[in-house]
């Protein structure tokens, strides 16, 4: 009884009388059923049982799920998650009933052929109308997530909405110097030639920066601007499909001729001198002193710069810009939101309460399941206006981000199996966003994104013994001769020649294999 005692405390003076809690049609079981998990994400590091969006699920469900999180205090980071803490959960040899985290898919497709996790195609089929339906209308989705052996081990954070990043310019500077927007990649290095020597900011002083990011592999990504890639999803460094093949963008020519040119670009002054170091404050202190003049990064995040800022700088516009046409005409947009993430959760294989389990998971699959996961609960962080979900103004004009606030109540993780709903972030997308956004739609820039591969064994070890080293050896290649270390053009074929040296051409193969056995179909 002690979680029935948690949630009806918790439960007490919340607008918790709404029909999901009251006609109990969402109830699993009759009883309380207790089911441990283990949950692990960069924002996240532990599952908190008073979060209210888990509060408000036990009250809909019957399911109580206990932290037994292992290895919440390690460090990690954005690149491998939490799989140090998976690993030490394996190790200790008592997996939860559920476990979710950050870049769980590899771990579990790894270990689930083992025994280690429950294959959930038959218990989704037979329990899971909702995911079900899912599945039956994306199968592309299903593909994606399955094992070599052909089985669903975990249910993934499905993100919602199409684009995600897109080209920003000064639009105030380009009026303050008579320019119009660039439409080619020719007439953006005119514009920015114009913001080095210009004084668009009016200071008297040659500090401007003419094209920033606060990622530095989005200075990468203008390699489009030549007909190269910088990825195929939305990881940078990623293989990307051409044709029906898979090839690495760092290993084709239309990158070759595009590095030539950021070398050049960075020779010039056009590119921020720090790029490579300056960090995640780069947007808010190149834009803040009035500083940046062109960026490639979130829609959202960074129309929010236009309310932020005006008052503190005269005129400032910072808005969305169509992108530039490649110098063979193709205007594109390599960076939209990826249908699927790697994190999710999975179940354990020593978990006695499969079905009750998978039914849990279709629960946020439901309307109402559904609805907790992305705006929180009802009452609090919501209120239902004309059927839709809609954020209180307080919630939304508190200071603390809106995305931050709903993590804090256990919304929007990604550790969690969900489909996210993009009318959350639309609600706190400014004006300049959703005519960006518009701007993109209508142009139709985006192009297909590669959904990743499931090893079988073989092939693991060829990847394990490959890709790491590969990458590394083209990221320090990339930099230097962005930085004039060396010229691109004179050591190419030595490069390549380095890259099968070490294994690409294997590399290929086995991600080849992998990718048609997976999506053959």
């Amino acid at each position: 009884m002690r979680k029935l005692t948690l949630t009806s405390a918790l439960l007490a003076g919340t607008a918790m009388a709404s029909p999901a809690f009251a006609d109990g049609h969402l109830l699993i079981v009759d009883e309380p059923l207790e089911l441990t998990i283990q949950m692990n994400h960069v924002r996240y590091p532990t599952y908190m049982e008073d979060w209210p969006v888990e509060v408000a699920a036990r009250a809909m469900t019957n399911i109580h799920l206990v932290d037994d999180t292992v290895g919440a205090n390690m460090r990690t980071d954005e690149n491998t998650g939490k799989t140090e803490a998976l690993n030490l959960m394996l190790a200790g040899g008592v997996i939860p009933d559920i476990v979710g985290s950050s870049r769980i898919k590899d771990f579990v497709n790894q270990y689930g052929p083992e025994g280690a996790f429950v294959p959930l195609n038959d218990l989704i089929a037979e329990h899971a109308p909702n995911l079900q339906a899912f599945f039956d209308e994306r199968p592309e989705i299903a593909s994606a997530i399955s094992a070599a052996d052909g089985n669903m081990y975990y249910i993934p954070y499905l993100p919602d909405g199409k684009y995600g990043r897109a080209y920003f310019i000064r639009t105030d500077w380009l009026e303050q110097l008579g320019l119009e927007r660039p439409e080619t990649v020719e007439e953006l290095e005119a514009v920015l030639i114009a913001f080095r020597d210009g004084d668009p900011n009016g200071n008297g002083q040659a500090d401007e920066v003419p094209y920033f990011a606060r990622q530095w592999p989005e200075l990468i990504r203008l390699v489009t601007l030549w007909d190269g890639r910088s990825s195929g999803s939305d990881t940078y460094h990623d293989f990307y499909v051409e044709g029906d093949q898979l090839v690495h963008p760092y290993a084709q020519e239309g990158y070759r001729e595009g590095i030539a040119n950021l070398a050049r670009w960075y020779e010039m002054g056009l590119v921020d001198a720090e790029v490579f170091t300056r960090g995640s404050s780069t947007r808010d202190y190149l834009l803040g002193e009035n500083l940046g003049g062109m960026t490639h990064d979130w829609f959202a995040s960074t129309s929010g710069y236009n309310t932020t800022l005006a008052g503190e700088i005269e005129g400032f516009a910072f808005e969305a810009l169509a992108p530039p046409a490649s110098v063979s005409g193709v205007r594109m947009e390599e960076h939209r939101r990826i249908p699927i993430k790697p994190d999710g959760w999975a179940i354990g294989a020593s978990n006695e309460h499969q079905i009750e389990t998978i039914k849990y998971f279709d629960f946020w699959f439901t309307e109402e399941g559904r609805r907790l996961a992305n705006f929180g609960v009802e009452g609090q962080q919501y209120t239902m206006v004309d059927g839709e979900a809609t954020f209180t103004e307080e919630f939304l004009t508190n200071d603390e981000p809106v995305n931050k606030q709903l993590y804090r109540v256990g919304a929007q993780l990604q550790a969690r199996g969900y489909y996210q709903d993009y009318r959350y972030e639309a609600q706190w997308s400014n004006e300049f966003a959703l005519e960006g956004i518009a701007l993109y739609d209508e142009g139709d820039y985006l192009v297909d994104q590669f959904l990743g591969v499931a090893f079988n064994a073989d092939e693991q070890r060829v990847y394990d013994r490959t890709f790491s080293s590969i990458r590394d050896y083209m990221l320090e290649r990339q930099q230097g001769w962005i930085l004039g270390n060396s010229d691109v053009n004179e050591d190419w074929d030595a490069y390549i020649a380095t890259l099968n040296d070490m294994g690409y051409q294997e590399l290929l193969e086995v991600m080849n294999s992998a990718y048609s056995r997976q999506y053959g179909e």
